[in-house]
């Protein structure tokens, strides 16, 4: 599992483990967060394509799908 603080989310890199569409490397491009500091939306960038994904930012925490870095 993969270790992550929200707070430090916006600019990290991140590799799929499965690529798709030859989108292998991403950005966490926005981050939203509530007034209580809990995050609300989490958007990553395809560094190749600059196509934007909504995800549910908990997801990154898998290591079946998602490494940190650029691998």
């Amino acid at each position: 599992m993969n270790r992550i603080n929200p707070a430090k989310l916006q600019n990290s890199k991140w590799t799929a483990v499965k690529p798709t569409n030859r989108e292998k490397h991403f950005l966490v491009s926005e981050m939203a967060f509530d007034e209580d500091g809990s995050v609300i939306s989490c958007k990553l960038e395809a560094v190749l394509s600059k196509n934007e994904y909504s995800i549910e930012w908990t997801d990154l925490k898998s290591q079946e799908k998602w490494i940190q870095g650029w691998k």
